[in-house]
């Protein structure tokens, strides 16, 4: 091959992986991230006898005030009639986020819900260079400018009448049956205190248990998610990771911003603690930094869980 035909090869290949490269960020950041879906799974984790308990999973809001197509979708989720609502945090995503946030919520109003915090639920987000997440979790930014999160809870739990499980329990009513439930604050920024769960669980429990037990994380790092299998957890209900946020098509999430395997970043799989395993469902969320407006192979997503009575 002469030498000119040699560069003409090179600037063609050159060209085409520009193109391929253009396109694949027009279709992460124009289109993509815009297609919200509901991913839906079976369960058979109930006691025996109970009927089933629709468990709606939503996560990663990180919500502006001008994301009126993600306030509409989430609005709409009400039309699935979930029995009971779990939100693993990261709800806002701006300083005025409550206001878009109340535009998704309030029509999910009267339905038994929980949640816990993620670090977007104190501190808004800030820049950050995409390549440092290959090289570990993520760390705090002490700039990041300061969140309402005491408007935010006061929402959710005293106008939406949701159960706030930062390193807490308690039990809610779902469908005429009880549901208890135990979850830690954001084990990202080590706000997790997994030691305040063990007596307050078996206080909860002194008199009885509900038909499932739920355990509820932010952040889905090992040492949470063996200690939940520990306390007895019919399922582990966690979000954080974006599902990677931009994934490898046949491959997957090529970083989970915690120390999860990769394989399990994103959707329901199962998590094993001494010979007891239990289903987790890690949402990818519903949104994204606004300082990184993209998906990739990864829709922005909630989960309708369907606990049915085991055998």
């Amino acid at each position: 091959m002469t030498r000119a035909r040699a560069n003409q090869a090179a600037l063609t290949a050159l060209a085409a992986v520009g193109a391929a490269s253009a396109g694949a960020a027009i279709w992460g950041i124009g289109i993509e991230r815009y297609l919200f879906t509901v991913r839906e799974h079976e369960l058979p984790i109930l006691a025996p006898g109970s009927s089933p308990i629709r468990v709606l999973h939503i996560s990663d809001a990180h919500m502006a005030p001008w994301q009126h197509r993600k306030q509409a979708w989430i609005g709409a989720l009400a039309r699935l009639q979930p029995d009971l609502i779990i939100n693993t945090g990261d709800n806002l995503g701006h300083p005025e986020g409550l206001r878009g946030l109340r535009a998704a919520f309030d029509p999910l109003r009267g339905i038994p819900g929980a949640f816990v915090h993620g670090s977007n639920d104190h501190a808004a987000p800030s820049p950050r260079n995409p390549l440092r997440y290959f090289m570990g979790p993520s760390k705090h930014v002490a700039a990041a400018e300061p969140l309402e999160t005491h408007a935010l809870d006061g929402y959710l739990r005293d106008e939406l009448g949701w159960l706030e499980l930062n390193n807490a329990v308690g039990a809610l009513d779902a469908g005429g049956q009880r549901v208890d439930l135990f979850g830690v604050s954001d084990a990202h920024r080590g706000w997790d205190r997994l030691d305040a769960l063990p007596d307050a669980l078996a206080e909860l429990q002194e008199d009885g248990t509900g038909v499932v037990t739920l355990g509820v994380t932010h952040a889905p790092y090992i040492r949470v998610l063996d200690a939940f299998v520990d306390l007895g957890a019919d399922l582990t209900l966690a979000g954080h990771t974006h599902g990677g946020q931009v994934r490898v098509p046949g491959f997957g999430a090529l970083v989970a911003n915690c120390d999860i395997p990769l394989p399990q970043a994103r959707g329901l799989s199962e998590w094993t603690r001494l010979g007891r395993t239990i289903p987790l469902n890690v949402s990818a969320g519903l949104g994204h930094s606004i300082y990184a407006p993209v998906r990739f192979a990864c829709r922005p997503e909630a989960s309708l869980l369907n606990l049915t009575a085991s055998e």
